[in-house]
This record gives C-alpha cells, structure tokens and sequence, in this order.
C-alpha cells in the first residue's frame, strides 16, 4: 500500500516530523488546532492553549538546540545566545516556509479520536469548525506535546484563595500587590517565582525537595556549551564533574535557604535559572518548605511555619497524555514508556512517536534525527532490528540517569547520548538543507 501519514501537532516535533516525510515525497498531512506553527512558542494570553510566559526565553543555548537542516545561522546569526519565545516563534515559522510546509498542513483541526486497524490502516477522526470526519492513514506520526495537561498538587485543608497552575500563568501583571506562593523548583517554578517577585506584595517558593539550580552561564559562556565539553565522559563521570562545577561556583542550597540536595546529579532535572538565587539573597522570593495543609488563605508549612496568600500557583508538572487513543491501546500516564530509541512502539509497527522525551538540554535536534529515520524506515531504506520488544524492555531497565520515581522522570534522556544513539542508525549524510520541488509540493498538496 502506498503510504500515506497523518502527523498529530506542528509545533516544533511536528514541523520537522512532516519536513523530513515531505522530503522523502511521501503523501502526508499535519494536523493542528492551531492557526500557526509553533506549538507552545506561540505566546497567547488564552488560558486553553498551552503557550509559554509573556518573558520565557528557552533553557538550553541556540547552539544545542536548533534543527541541523535549518540552524539558527541559517536563520538570523543575531539570535541570542538563549533564545525568546519571539525569536523562537520566527525561526520556527521560517523553517516551515523554507521547506514549503504549510501546504501539508489542516490547521483549527483538532484529533479526536485514532483507532488501529493493523500494520496497514489508522482511522482518524478529526474536528474542524465544528464537523467532524474520519479518514483512513496507513502510518501515525504522535508529536501532540507532553507540555500540554496540568498535573495538580493534593494537599489536606482547601485553599480559598486563587489557585492556578503554571499552564495559566500568562505574565505577572495581574500579581501586582499579592502575596504569592510558588509551588515547585521546576524551571517553570523558579521563573515564576522571578516574575512576580517583581510586582508582589510576598513571592514565596515551597520546595518538597532540594533541586540544583544551574546558572546559564559559566566562564562567559552558556553552561550547556562547557557541559559538552565533557560529553565524551561516562555519565556518572561526567555527573561528578557537573556536580562539583556546581558546589564550587554556587555553594551549597542552604546558604540561601533552600532545601538541600539529596539525590546524584541527574536523579531529577537540574533548574536553569539565573536570578532565583539573586531574588533570595535580596529578600525579594521567600524559600519555604512543602505543605502541610490549606486552612482558607492560610498555608501551613512542615515546619510549623504559616503564612496567608492571595495566590497559589502551582508549577508541578504535566501528564503525559493522547487523549485520542482508547486507554487500553496506548496510555503512558504512569509507569515506564516502552519505546525504543523513544518512537518505536514494541508491537504497533506503523505508529511513531516523535519528540516525547525528556532530555537534559533541548527536545528538537533529537526530534530532528527521530523525523530522519522514520522516514528512511517508511520509504524502505532502513528496517528496525527484528528483537524490537526486547530493545524496548531493554530501554526501561537501563536509563541514562537513575532517577526518582515520579511521573516526570519516566521519558528522560541524556542530550548527547541520545543523538549519538539515533545517529548510528543514519547515513553520514543525514543533513538534507534541500527545499522540495514546488512540481513535487503541487502533486503531493491534497489539504
């Protein structure tokens, strides 16, 4: 049967999903409920999309963390070192329409529902200005996001004030004046945090555990970029070193106040973040610990502390979640995700999974490589080893990082690691900066 593929999202996994299919002259379509490329880099005060903070700049450098067809160079050279959402939005939508992306590309259209009907066939049920229809795909590329559907907190007691998670939080504007707490010491949490120190009344910050907050940079240059100077190091090698650039040049938590760190480096995320230390030794971000319980606008902490707030927000994290499978097909909201290289489904051959894990450094270069061999897979020119549910098993038992058991920690992978494993299974000339044929976009342009 001739391939033909729907792709779930066009934000930064889908983009390059449908580039690399586009690229192989593949007849495929990208759905998105969006109206533009991006995916949570489109910054929109609308609390049902999933989009970034009015200040968010990205976490890793550009330089780990652009796509090797399309770099940042290739872009805008005058890009900063870490990247704005304003910046990101505009190199991701230059990228699709270098690559002539938008014509394979349903956009306001929303998955509603996948159903497997073997190696050859998926149904899939999509929603557009309110009609619904079903058409039949013989491959499905997932690249819907794992950023998408808050993760609550439960503490004993009811909170009566307002209570918000990061997934709401636009900007720090409607703070002004407010006692605030922070739940959390994500990256989401630390810039919070920040951002509405800046106008509040209180910002308060309730760790349940230590976490270690890594500047962006070190020596003059972003921390990402010396990290990789040790990438050729075992893991647990190269921990120690991380660990012990970061005593030397931070101190220790508890010189600001904060919960210790108890776990190796890699057992959680670190948090990137320049200015939540700053805020604590100004007074300005409160360091509290977990929570007890809610009584009204009252927060009783574990150590007896209690503070009244007007706001909660809670940055704790997302579900991981296809809510177009049936729960008994596919669902990896809890427990481990048996994939192998992080897109190959043990059993389901004709479904990928592009983008859903979790690196130390950034998701879209990984994403990239996954995009590449999909598609030599599909057009014949690669075939996944045959022992694939012993690979995957083999995955789950053997991470990069040992780390905590919580349901953040289920897709995590290292940055170099992981390209260096996708990139043994490519050609050496795996970079294609080639825009299709306009002859080609007519033919295969069926949106």
């Amino acid at each position: 049967m001739k391939p033909k593929i729907a792709v779930i999202g066009a934000g930064p996994s889908g983009i390059t999903a449908l580039k690399n299919l586009v690229d192989q002259g593949l007849d495929v379509t990208a759905f998105d409920r969006n109206s533009e490329v991006g995916g949570n880099w489109i910054y929109s005060e609308n609390e049902s999309h999933s989009s970034v903070f009015e200040t968010t700049h990205i976490i890793s450098s550009k330089k780990l963390s652009q796509y090797e067809d399309f770099t940042f160079d290739d872009f805008d050279p005058a890009v900063s070192d870490y990247p704005s959402h304003v910046e990101l939005r505009r190199y991701f939508q230059a990228y699709a329409r270098k690559f002539n992306l938008y014509p394979f590309i349903q956009f306001e259209t929303l998955i509603t529902h996948c159903e497997w009907k073997g190696p050859e066939a998926w149904e899939v049920t999509f929603e557009k200005g309110g009609v619904s229809q079903t058409e039949t795909f013989t491959h499905l590329v997932v690249c819907n996001g794992h950023h998408w559907k808050p993760r609550f907190p439960e503490y004993p007691g009811e909170f009566s004030g307002e209570f918000i998670h990061s997934h709401n939080f636009k900007k720090a504007a409607p703070f002004t004046g407010k006692k605030v707490l922070v739940i959390g010491g994500g990256n989401s949490a630390c810039d919070v945090a920040v951002e509405t120190s800046r106008v509040s009344k209180l910002t308060a910050i309730s760790w349940r555990r230590g976490y270690r907050i890594v500047p962006k940079f070190f020596f003059g240059k972003p921390s990402d970029v010396v990290a990789e100077q040790t990438k050729w190091l075992p893991v647990k090698v190269r921990s120690f070193f991380n660990q012990l650039l970061l005593k030397i040049m931070l101190g220790d938590n508890k010189l600001y106040g904060l919960r210790p760190v108890t776990e190796p480096f890699g057992s959680t995320h670190p948090t990137i973040n320049d200015e939540l230390l700053l805020k604590i030794r100004h007074g300005k971000v409160k360091p509290r610990l977990d929570i007890k319980r809610f009584e009204g606008k009252k927060v009783v902490f574990e150590d007896g502390k209690e503070e009244e707030y007007d706001s909660i927000v809670a940055c704790t994290g997302y579900w991981l979640s296809h809510p177009f499978f049936n729960r008994d097909f596919i669902n990896y909201s809890e427990g481990p995700v048996p994939l192998w290289l992080k897109m190959f489904h043990p059993t389901v051959s004709n479904v990928y999974f592009i983008g859903m894990f979790q690196p130390l450094g950034c998701i879209w270069p990984g994403a990239e490589l996954q995009s590449k061999l999909m598609a030599q897979e599909i057009i014949g020119k690669w075939k996944r080893p045959e022992n694939i549910q012993e690979l995957c098993q083999k995955e789950v038992s053997n991470p990069h990082y040992k780390q905590i058991d919580t349901p953040r920690h289920t897709i995590t992978v290292d940055f170099h690691l992981f390209v260096k494993e996708l990139k043994k299974q490519l050609p050496k000339n795996y970079v294609s900066k080639m825009v299709v044929a306009k002859s080609q976009e007519k033919e295969l342009n069926h949106s």
